[in-house]
């Protein structure tokens, strides 16, 4: 018999198995990789984004995926406590920007082994290479599980931490989400978060801006009416199906609810390639530009301003002679191009799927949890924890520190 089960040897996995053997108690973790911590290990590009230092506010708007849930976890563990556990156990973390926490080696294997460590010390019993079949319970209550080979392990609490479907060469197939409807769970609608963005245009198909790469430009992911339903500013990437690149992978959650919304196979999104810059600004460093090279052709003139192929496309788009001279360029010509460089719209119609984002959206409804222990409300002694519920944030170490705060505060409530 065994005080707590922990299905899934992940981020989550790995917290509350350590908290719920923090008071000797006999806890046994099943992984069905042959070694734990897959995700772990890629995460933040291999060197592991542990948690975010921002305060908690900052973390909740980066968790837009219902982020304010986890006010309830944060007051048993957060994120100076994931600092403390790691740093205490001899791993040095060094803050990077917007408030990342990195291991000073970079090596992602330093983070695991601290969790490796921890578990080793508490004597918590692992099985790898183990699937679990179901849960069982009696009158509402979690009597244990049985693994795919028809064993029985019985267990006072059961843990369910088995990631969402993001990135299943991991392990995170919707497993956990089986096991949730099994005790009568409602799951959330599925769906891609952080994950780059297909398109249909034209230039897109034509491969006219392939591999352009743009620095510090505003993306949004526009309603209706025209207006930003969302905006990111950081750097994105044109490829040969979309969008990629941080703010396009921060808007995609967006982009799928709003043709939800709309009802529609496409939506507008839209570009701000000078955020810092009014349009009457960048007016006036326009005409300066060709006032001082009224000689040269308007592509040289703009070329100091944006990329070559970037100048050519937006010309060619706007029925513009790349070749007219400083001398020719009309003000219905400069009125186009600051209202392109300010609001160049174009049509998406989706994102890659779940399994090549980072991040899953939807998951165990949070109705049916008690976000102060991570119970579940309709099965006594089954608790839930990290990306299996309906919880997601924005990479940067947010959806991590919401994994290992559940994955906390549920193996310690699982041990009482």
């Amino acid at each position: 018999m065994y005080q707590t089960v922990v299905i899934g040897g992940g981020v989550s996995g790995l917290m509350a198995a350590f908290a719920a053997s923090q008071t000797q108690n006999k806890v046994l973790l099943i992984e069905k990789n042959k070694t734990l911590g897959k995700k772990l290990l890629i995460s933040g590009g291999g060197r592991c984004n542990v948690t975010n230092r921002l305060p908690y506010e900052e973390i909740i708007k980066h968790i837009p995926g219902n982020g304010k849930f986890l006010y309830g976890p944060f007051s048993t563990f957060d994120n100076e406590s994931i600092i403390e556990f790691v740093e205490s156990r001899g791993v040095a973390l060094k803050e990077e920007d917007h408030g990342r926490m990195f291991p000073k080696t970079d090596k992602a294997k330093d983070i695991l082994q601290v969790f490796l460590d921890a578990l080793e010390q508490n004597g918590v019993e692992i099985m790898t290479e183990t699937t679990v079949d179901k849960i069982m319970s009696d009158n509402k209550t979690v009597q244990g599980v049985r693994l795919t080979d028809g064993r029985t392990m019985k267990a006072k609490s059961v843990i369910v931490s088995t990631g969402g479907k993001s990135v299943p060469h991991t392990g995170s197939t919707g497993d956990g989400h089986r096991f949730a409807e099994q005790g009568g769970h409602k799951i959330t609608e599925l769906f891609p978060t952080e994950v780059p963005i297909t398109s249909s245009e034209p230039f897109i198909k034509s491969g006219a801006l392939k591999g352009l790469s743009l620095s510090d430009v505003a993306l949004s992911v526009l309603k209706k009416n025209g207006k930003p339903r969302v905006t990111h500013r950081m750097d994105m990437i044109f490829t040969h199906f979309g969008i990629s690149g941080p703010a396009s992978l921060r808007c995609s959650q967006f982009v799928h609810k709003e043709l939800q919304s709309q009802k529609s196979e496409t939506i507008r999104m839209s570009i701000d390639f000078y955020p810092d810059a009014t349009a009457g600004q960048l007016k006036e460093q326009v005409e300066r530009a060709i006032r001082e090279n009224r000689d040269r052709s308007l592509k040289n003139i703009l070329k100091p301003l944006m990329q070559e192929r970037m100048v050519i496309f937006m010309l060619e788009s706007l029925g513009i002679d790349a070749a007219l001279s400083g001398h020719h360029v009309s003000k219905e010509n400069i009125n186009a191009i600051i209202q392109f460089l300010k609001h160049f719209e174009f049509d998406v119609d989706g994102t890659q799927s779940i399994e090549k984002a980072f991040v899953t959206g939807g998951g165990v409804s949070l109705k049916e949890i008690v976000p102060q222990t991570m119970e579940s409300r309709l099965v006594k002694g089954l608790y839930f924890a990290g990306e299996v519920l309906d919880v997601h944030g924005y990479t940067g170490g947010y959806n991590i520190t919401s994994a290992l705060v559940t994955g906390y505060v549920a193996g310690n409530s699982a041990a009482q």
